[in-house]
């Protein structure tokens, strides 16, 4: 019988990669903007690229993945590399948003698809394939001393939550793994890119009036 990871869809390694490297750029992006150094930004593309797969493996008991894939490691730091040899001007504006709305999406179906690929019922799988999208992200708003995502109301976690619970929902509906994470991926990029582009935010409580 093959390793569960080793019947993880051919798509995985690209959805991984993406997103590996998109969140490595905005681990790296975070310390370039608060003048840091080559070693700073470096530690943070890694932690913030592989912060959420770590947590991930360990919860559903697979070989940590960047322990034993040395690409990994490898493209958090060519991301902090390209980070550190161009002007910030060029990652001004929304432009890492869209690349980070692209990482966001693939790694959400990512990460559910290899819990469920580990017999991770659906409900816990769908929180891994959050768990995977977001937390690397966290890690870096609390490194950088800047307000982390889960305390803004954009739709960001709610974008990684939306991908995350189509891939696993489509799978168990028995729809191709390949064709769901393709639509799974498509609706929380879709879902993100509308909060970019017309500022969507989840309401507020309302007790605090």
């Amino acid at each position: 019988m093959l390793h569960p990871a080793a019947i993880l869809p051919a798509f995985a390694p690209w959805f991984d990669l993406a997103g590996l490297a998109v969140f490595a750029a905005s681990g790296a992006l975070a310390a370039a903007r608060a003048g840091q150094t080559a070693v700073t930004l470096a530690f943070f593309a890694l932690v913030t690229g592989v912060g959420g797969g770590t947590l991930r493996d360990l919860l559903i008991g697979a070989p940590v993945f960047w322990v034993h894939d040395a690409r990994a490691a490898a493209v958090c730091l060519a991301a902090a590399a390209a980070i550190w040899a161009t002007p910030e001007r060029w990652w001004r504006g929304q432009a890492l948003d869209w690349f980070d709305a692209v990482g966001l999406a693939a790694y959400a179906v990512f990460g559910a698809a290899k819990a469920l690929r580990y017999d991770v019922p659906p409900v816990p799988a769908f929180v891994m394939g959050v768990v995977t999208a977001c937390v690397g992200g966290i890690v870096r708003d609390v490194l950088a001393g800047e307000p982390s995502i889960l305390m803004r109301p954009e739709l960001y976690v709610t974008a990684a939550a939306l991908a995350s619970a189509t891939h696993v929902g489509l799978v168990a509906a028995g729809v191709p793994v390949g064709i769901a994470a393709g639509i799974a991926a498509a609706a929380g990029f879709a879902l993100r890119a509308a909060a970019i582009r017309w500022r969507l935010a989840l309401p507020a409580y309302p007790g605090r009036r």
